[in-house]
C-alpha cells in the first residue's frame, strides 16, 4: 500500500514524500478491526469448544466446522491484527523479518485451508443426503478426522513457498525510511501463483459448489427424501396408530432437519463467495495494468470483507441451528433452565438404538430413548429412589404374596 507523495524540486528533480495516514483512516479502521476480529476470535473459540466438549455435536459436519473455525481464527489473527498495528505506524512494518515470513504463511495457510474445508463439508452434506447408504460407511466421524488432516497437511506443504517468496524491504523517502514486509522479486514473476490461488481455492470450490447444492435442494425440495434402508424394509409391517403417527413425526423433523442444515451451510458458502469477490477481482485485475491499483480505502474495505468472511459464521451458526444456539447457551451458563415435568408415556417404550447419517449425525454416534429418560429422571427426581426392573417385580410379588 503505497502512501507518498511525488514533489518537484527547484532544481528540476523529483524527491518523494512520506505521507502519514489521515486520522479518518486510522480510527476508521483501527475500530472497524477490532470490532470484526474480536467478534470472530470470540465467535470461532466458542465453536470449537462446543463442538469438543458436547457429545452430540461431535459429527462430520461439524468437524469440518471446527476446521473452518481454526482456519478463520488463523486469518483473524495472522491478517487482522497486523492491520492495526500498519495502520498506527503509517504502513511501517514492525515485526522484522521473521514475522514477514510467519505471518505471511499463516496468512495463506488460513486462507487456503477455509476453502478446502468448505469444500470438504459440501462434499460431505451431498454423499449423505443424495447417496445415504453410502454415507453410512463413508460419512464417518473417524473418517472425517482423516479428511481434515490431510487438508491442513496439504495446505501447509504448499504455503511452505511463502517463505522464500516474502521478504523486507526498506523504502527511501527525503523524510523518512519505511521498512514493508513485501515479496522478493517482481510482481509479474507472482502471476502464476496468484492465478493458481485464484483457481484452486476460489473458482473450482466455488463451482463445485453450486453443481452439488443444486444437485441437493433437488432432492431436499423437489423430491422426496430417500428413505433410510432399515425404515424401508419395515414399511410392509402393520402398526398401530400411535407407532405410525409417532414415525410420521419423526420423518418430518429429520426432514426438517436436514434442509436447515443444508440451508446453514449454504449460507456460508454463498457469504464467501460475496465477500471474497473484491479482493480477488482487485489481485486479478492488478495482474494486467503496468500501475496496480492501491487506493488506501478501498483496501480497507477489501480486507474488511476478508475479516467479515471468518468472523460471521459463528453467528451464522448461532442464527440458524437450533443444536448450536443451544449449546452456546449452555456454554456460556446463560441457557434457560428447565423445570417442566418429565414427559408421561402412556404406550409401551421400545429401547432401540437409532442410526442416522443423513441429516448430519454420525454413524459413530448412538442415542437411545432409555438414555434420555433416564437423564431426565436423573436432573428432575436427584432425590426420589427409583427402582429397576427387577426390584418392581420383586416388590409386586411381594405384594401378591401377601394378598
Amino acid at each position: 500500500m503505497e502512501n507518498s507523495t511525488l514533489l518537484k524540486c527547484n532544481n528540476g528533480t523529483q524527491a518523494t514524500i512520506w505521507t502519514d495516514y489521515s486520522i479518518e483512516y486510522k480510527v476508521a479502521s483501527i475500530l472497524l478491526v477490532i470490532l470484526i476480529c474480536g467478534v470472530g476470535i470470540i465467535g470461532n473459540v466458542m465453536v470449537i469448544l462446543v463442538v469438543l466438549t458436547t457429545k452430540h455435536m461431535r459429527t462430520p459436519t461439524n468437524c469440518y466446522l471446527v476446521s473452518l473455525a481454526v482456519a478463520d481464527l488463523m486469518v483473524l489473527t495472522a491478517a487482522g491484527l497486523p492491520n492495526i498495528t500498519e495502520s498506527l505506524f503509517g504502513g511501517h512494518w514492525v515485526y522484522g523479518y521473521a514475522g514477514c515470513l510467519s505471518i505471511t504463511y499463516f496468512q495463506y495457510l488460513g486462507i487456503n485451508a477455509s476453502s478446502c474445508s468448505i469444500t470438504a463439508f459440501t462434499i460431505e452434506r451431498y454423499i449423505a443426503i443424495c447417496h445415504p447408504i453410502k454415507a453410512q460407511f463413508m460419512c464417518t466421524l473417524s473418517r472425517a478426522k482423516k479428511i481434515i488432516v490431510l487438508v491442513w497437511v496439504l495446505t501447509s506443504l504448499y504455503c511452505v513457498m511463502w517463505f522464500y517468496l516474502s521478504d523486507t524491504k526498506e523504502d527511501v523517502y527525503e523524510n523518512a525510511v519505511l521498512v514493508t514486509c513485501a515479496y522478493k522479486v517482481s510482481r509479474n514473476l507472482y502471476l502464476p501463483i496468484y492465478f493458481t490461488d485464484y483457481a484452486v481455492f476460489y473458482v473450482i470450490p466455488l463451482l463445485l459448489a453450486t453443481v452439488l447444492y443444486g444437485l441437493i435442494a433437488r432432492i431436499l425440495f423437489l423430491n422426496p427424501l430417500p428413505s433410510d434402508p432399515k425404515e424401508s424394509r419395515r414399511n410392509w409391517k402393520k402398526e398401530s396408530s400411535v407407532h405410525g403417527n409417532s414415525r410420521s413425526s419423526s420423518s418430518s423433523t429429520t426432514a426438517a432437519s436436514r434442509r436447515q442444515v443444508t440451508k446453514m451451510l449454504a449460507v456460508v458458502v454463498i457469504l464467501f463467495a460475496m465477500l471474497w469477490m473484491p479482493y480477488r477481482t482487485l489481485v486479478v485485475v492488478n495482474s494486467f495494468l503496468k500501475k496496480a491499483y492501491l487506493d488506501t480505502w478501498f483496501l480497507l474495505f477489501c480486507r474488511l470483507c476478508i475479516y467479515l468472511n471468518s468472523a460471521i459464521n459463528p453467528i451464522i451458526y448461532n442464527a440458524m441451528s437450533q443444536k448450536f444456539r443451544a449449546a452456546f447457551h449452555k456454554l456460556c451458563h446463560c441457557g434457560p433452565q428447565r423445570s417442566e415435568k418429565p414427559p408421561t408415556y402412556s404406550v409401551a417404550l421400545t429401547y432401540s438404538v437409532i442410526k442416522e447419517t443423513s441429516n448430519g449425525e454420525s454413524p459413530d454416534h448412538y442415542t437411545t430413548e432409555l438414555d434420555d429418560i433416564r437423564r431426565a429422571a436423573e436432573e428432575l427426581l436427584p432425590e426420589r429412589k427409583r427402582l429397576s426392573f427387577k426390584e418392581s417385580s420383586l416388590a409386586c410379588k411381594d405384594t401378591l404374596a401377601s394378598v
